[in-house]
């Protein structure tokens, strides 16, 4: 998520004090849990009037209440659960009694009142599929992709009523639906799995961020866990989303928040406790240095904690996971939402300004009931030491990440810097050979998603100068190289812009998502020749990917640039895969005999991108400024 500054934003939530009341349940979370849980804890959010006090029972075999915690706020009680193995899917009511003083006629007495809520667990029904290096993930903004609903653009019981298209700060409607609409699109490109800008509620009033009122359609300031934002169409549009996916050899995977949440957030209209976020004497920003972070030798602990525990910006409260009853909420919820939706796996957003103990432990959470879960961090950092340091890596320092995968920023910058370099000593294709070069430190770069742009970076098209032969070759480091690909909407239809004057100039709507558009460029009717061209060798390339044991999961030999050329093969025992960049604006011959070692044993090839066979490969023309990916024969 992009940081921004904000002038300071009083931030003061009073606790309410309400005596001798009723007590009254209002919201239970988790809403509901599941038997056949690995972990067999469960801890109860209880939320309503005056709850202190109460004694709380629940009958039902195989239920035991553990412990029960009163907390500062009065409307607030957590419940301990103990699940055992045997328990049986049912409901159960959790009921509370309290003794309270009333008066009637003239006399005080004492009465005792209950409330009560009732409560189900579910039989598990749901299947996440692991994400790996054979998927290409495709990433969608929900409200700027395509709008299948119109009567769900705008409430009126909402802190933001606006809707207005021709507005880039404000929400234009696109919604769950619309994406569902397009999910033979994304099939016949090649996309394997989807990946969302947040979908849980954001009932946020709009803000001013540099003298214009936004709304937060982007997604990142959570208002309620448990609800998927109306506007979108609410949990039910995104089950059916997540089916009609699925039905179609397509995973889901959901944008994780658990740094902030938004001003607006139930739970902080009346918040549990004061240390239910971090607190400072002043407003405290953090400094978004990640190298406070890993400088595990010099840093210093006051860099550290504001780094860590200062608030990303105003109006997204800093959620303290130091706090048990928070780690809890937020761990419960994850493991929520793949057994309520199916989901396959998590990107989590902000992921180095989250406590790191609270973030391996949400990890293992998940990894426990769903071993293999794919878990991308997304860390905007430009160094390879860096990135490995927030996921699973191979240095020896004392605190060692879980997280399965980095959204893989430095390859982004190295590939974008590449791209528009002169070859030299350290430039050019010379970049990424290097940064290849470092894969050593992670433990398996094959899961580092991989991307050209997203929706917080200029788009790629526009990056290389909106030149068709660096746009093919950025396409086919990204499909052919190692990692998890990852393709921003529209990229593949030379959607383009940067980030000037906003981040809405990335973000624009997909032409043909709405009725009534202009253009479609979910036709190749409604696209350009250009645009076709560009569709075509991203789908030719992502098709062949999805049949390639070579290109998903491959071994990477490089050999270092000459002469314009960077050569490097993806090989299996059964599939060998060279690919020959070109980056000078000359045609060459290329004298393959340096590359031998991948080489002996085959004799001709195919190119893939054309169909063309090679005969001779000891010596191979190669265009100018192009790229070819040959099967080896």
């Amino acid at each position: 998520m992009k940081k921004r500054s904000f002038p300071f934003l009083f931030f003061c939530l009073a606790l309410l004090h309400i005596s001798a009341q009723n007590p009254a349940i209002q919201r239970i979370d988790p809403t509901n849990w599941w038997v056949g849980m690995k972990n067999p804890e469960l801890q109860l959010l209880v939320y309503g009037k005056d709850l202190k006090g109460s004694a709380v029972q629940i009958s039902y075999p195989g239920v035991v209440i553990r412990q029960v915690y009163e907390v500062e706020n009065p409307n607030y009680l957590f419940v301990d659960l103990y699940i055992a193995p045997e328990t049986q899917a049912g409901t159960f009511n959790l009921e509370l009694s309290k003794t309270v003083q009333v008066k009637r006629g003239k006399k005080m007495v004492t009465e005792t009142v209950k409330t009560s809520r009732a409560y189900e667990l579910k039989v598990r029904d749901k299947h996440p599929q692991n994400v790996t290096s054979k998927d290409l993930i495709y990433l969608a903004l929900p409200d700027r992709f395509s709008n299948g609903d119109p009567s769900n653009d705008k409430f009126a019981d909402m802190a933001d009523t606006a809707s207005d298209r021709n507005n880039p700060f404000l929400r234009h409607g696109g919604d769950l639906k619309g994406i569902q609409n397009h999910l033979d699109y994304l099939s016949d490109l090649g996309i394997t799995a989807l990946w969302l800008n947040p979908v849980i509620e954001n009932n946020q009033p709009q803000t001013d961020e540099g003298g214009a009122m936004r709304s937060a359609y982007h997604g990142y300031g959570f208002t309620d866990h448990y609800n998927v934002d109306r506007r979108l169409g609410g949990n039910a549009a995104y089950q059916s989303l997540i089916d009609a996916a699925h039905a179609r050899g397509i995973k889901i995977i959901q944008d994780a928040v658990y740094n902030h949440v938004g001003i607006n957030h139930w739970f902080l209209r009346d918040q549990p406790m004061k240390n239910w976020l971090n607190q400072w004497d002043t407003y405290t920003n953090t400094s978004y240095r990640d190298d406070a972070v890993f400088d595990l030798l010099h840093g210093s602990t006051a860099d550290f904690n504001v780094q860590q525990n200062g608030w990303f910006v105003p109006f997204l409260p800093d959620l303290n996971q130091h706090n048990p009853f928070v780690a809890n909420y937020l761990i419960q919820h994850a493991l929520w939402t793949v057994e309520f939706f199916g989901i396959d796996g998590w990107r989590v957003d902000t992921y180095q300004y989250n406590d790191l103990d609270f973030m391996n432990r949400c990890n293992a959470a998940l990894l426990d009931e769903y071993p293999g879960m794919f878990i991308t961090a997304e860390n905007a950092v430009k160094t390879v030491v860096s990135q490995a340091f927030f996921v699973r890596n191979n240095l020896n320092i004392p605190f060692k990440s879980n997280c399965t995968s980095p959204n893989d920023f430095v390859f982004y910058y190295a590939i974008n810097d590449a791209l528009n370099e002169k070859l030299d000593w350290d430039k050019g294709f010379n970049r990424l050979c290097i940064m290849f070069g470092q894969d050593m430190i992670y433990e398996n770069p094959n899961l580092n998603m991989t991307f050209l742009d997203n929706h917080d970076q200029n788009r790629f098209f526009s990056v290389v100068g909106e030149d068709m032969n660096k746009y093919k070759q950025g396409i086919a480091i990204l499909l052919t190289q190692r990692g998890v690909p990852q393709l921003y909407y529209g990229t593949e239809v030379l959607m383009k812009n940067f980030k000037n004057p906003s981040d809405a100039e990335v973000r624009r709507d997909f032409p043909g998502g709405w009725p009534g558009d202009k253009e479609n460029k979910f036709t190749a009717a409604g696209r350009t020749a250009k645009e076709n061209e560009a569709f075509n060798f991203v789908k030719k390339l992502a098709q062949y990917r999805k049949k390639s044991p070579a290109l998903q999961s491959g071994q990477l030999t490089q050999f270092l640039p000459q002469d314009g050329m960077y050569v490097y093969f993806r090989h299996t025992d059964t599939q060998s895969v060279m690919v020959i960049l070109n980056q000078s604006d000359e045609a060459k011959t290329l004298d393959t005999k340096r590359f031998s070692e991948r080489l002996y044993g085959f004799t001709k090839g195919k190119n893939v991108l054309d169909d063309t066979t090679l005969n001779d490969l000891k010596k191979i023309a190669v265009p100018a400024m192009s790229v070819q990916v040959i099967e080896l024969m």
